[in-house]
């Protein structure tokens, strides 16, 4: 029997008790790493995921939380940086305390998380962090203006990151999920006027026709965290059902 491919690998997911934290966190463990969930309610994080509550918009919170998991695991290799909270809108229509409420938990989280991990990632013979980034990030979206500002952040402090970290062997990827169907899509569609016309709306803007799974996206964030992915750093891998790269002409009418 081979050895599952993360075996003895220690990774850590923020955001990881619901959505497309949860499907990482299970799939990274069913691949063989130990994995401690962080978030501001762990208790949805199945055994053998390790629980810890996180408000990654606090540092003290992370950086505790973020010492309990290395000492649970006995240090850290792999960190995915998925927590985050979403925005509708125009520039006009969310104020600043909404601005700042955001990019707090978008992009900060992702620094003050990854800060805490830094010291354990150095110590990794195969570090890799990967940040849950969007579509939203390179493509004009209508009614989202404070989420792709923070996307787009993600994006390029992804890269910034994947260049500072280099020469210190801790790779740094993203993906850019298209629209997934995770609990806060499904919130957004409950409040629409017509959630059916809605979701036939998202669905029918990514060429595939459907919805991303969060499984899709949580087998990619895997690969960048796997030393399968060795030598891939600084990307943005698209999981959008096609929305980045295809101009498909509109359906003949019958």
């Amino acid at each position: 029997m081979s050895t599952p491919e993360l075996d003895g690998l220690r990774a850590v997911v923020t955001g990881g008790a619901s959505g497309i934290g949860l499907a990482t966190a299970i799939l990274l463990a069913g691949r063989g790493a130990r994995v401690a969930v962080l978030d501001l309610d762990p208790s949805g994080a199945p055994e053998p995921l390790l629980g810890f509550t996180a408000d990654v918009s606090d540092d003290e919170s992370v950086r505790t939380a973020v010492a309990a998991a290395a000492g649970a695991l006995g240090g850290i290799d792999i960190l995915v940086n998925n927590a985050g909270i979403g925005a509708a809108g125009t520039v006009a229509d969310n104020d600043d305390e909404q601005w700042h409420r955001v990019l707090d938990v978008n992009v900060l989280g992702i620094v003050r998380t990854t800060r805490a991990a830094l010291p354990h990632l150095r110590e990794s013979a195969d570090a890799a962090i990967v940040n849950t980034c969007s579509i939203a990030a390179t493509a004009g979206l209508p009614q989202r203006a404070l989420y792709s500002a923070s996307k787009g952040a993600v994006l390029s402090l992804t890269l910034a990151m994947a260049a500072d970290h280099v020469r210190e062997g801790i790779r740094v990827n993203c993906v850019n999920p298209g629209t997934v169907d995770t609990p806060w899509v499904g919130r957004l569609l409950d409040a629409a006027a017509d959630p059916g016309a809605e979701r036939a709306a998202l669905n029918g803007r990514q060429p595939t026709g459907r919805l991303v799974s969060a499984e899709e996206v949580a087998a990619a964030i895997a690969y960048l965290a796997s030393p399968s992915a060795g030598s891939t750093t600084g990307t943005a891998l698209q999981v959008d059902g096609g929305m980045a790269g295809l101009r498909l002409r509109p359906e003949p009418r019958e």
